[in-house]
């Protein structure tokens, strides 16, 4: 299954198997990992982690993210790691989103994780299987990009964002407000690098070539304007 099929079967998956991942395949998680794209200019480090390590952990492993603590490194936190979510669930393994969950020894520069796992739950057969806003909702158009953008993962699935398409850019504008800004770790920041990574995932497979993705703006001003040709 490619990315771009995994975006409309993917889900949020919160019930794993007891049997461990062998050696070999956690390596070759760890060379995805360690491969995976990240927006230009704002690096992260990653680390895998056994879920005993963890407070609040839904997963029997997880990626931990690292990085500065400022807007643009959390954007590139949730871009770079929905890459890894997308390919863990196209080759077999559940993985979930932990907003609230953190290492029993944390790093001052500790951000987020990741969890993931072996898995008998099954992968959505479409996209009417997810609750999401409508389209007009977060998007000025209605086109193959948009609506895989509409169904990335969000904290509390409240989607803050907007999309506006013009010539060769995509923008995506941070829009959360109220409750989901008052969240703590600033959540909606991630999940605009979540979005991202789907609106790159689809641009691609309409055979457009990114020219670049740049990060601009700060907090709920914060947008990420997307180049392609």
């Amino acid at each position: 299954m490619t990315l771009y099929e995994t975006i409309f079967a993917r889900r949020s998956v919160r019930r794993y198997d007891k049997a461990p991942i062998d050696a070999a395949a956690l390596n070759e998680i760890k060379g995805y990992v360690d491969g995976a794209k990240q927006i230009a200019g704002q690096p992260a480090r990653f680390e895998l982690a056994d879920g005993g390590k963890l407070k609040g952990g839904l997963a029997p492993y997880a990626i931990l993210a690292c990085s500065d603590n400022n807007d643009p490194a959390l954007i590139n936190i949730g871009y770079t790691l929905q890459g890894v979510d997308l390919w863990l669930q196209s080759v077999g393994y559940g993985s979930v989103w932990c907003g609230m969950a953190s290492p029993k020894e944390a790093e001052n520069d500790y951000r987020i994780l990741l969890g993931f796992g072996k898995t008998d739950v099954p992968l959505r057969t479409g996209e009417n299987e997810f609750k999401r806003k409508k389209l007009a909702d977060i998007s000025n158009e209605d086109n193959a990009v948009a609506r895989a953008a509409r169904i990335a993962p969000s904290a509390v699935n409240f989607q803050p964002w907007r999309l506006t398409f013009t010539d060769g850019k995509v923008m995506i504008q941070s829009n959360a407000r109220g409750f989901v800004r008052a969240l703590p770790g600033r959540l909606y920041l991630f999940d605009l690098g979540i979005v991202t990574k789907h609106v790159e995932v689809a641009l691609e497979h309409e055979n457009k070539t990114i020219t670049s993705i740049e990060v601009t703006g700060a907090g709920k001003d914060s947008f990420v304007d997307i180049r392609y040709e």
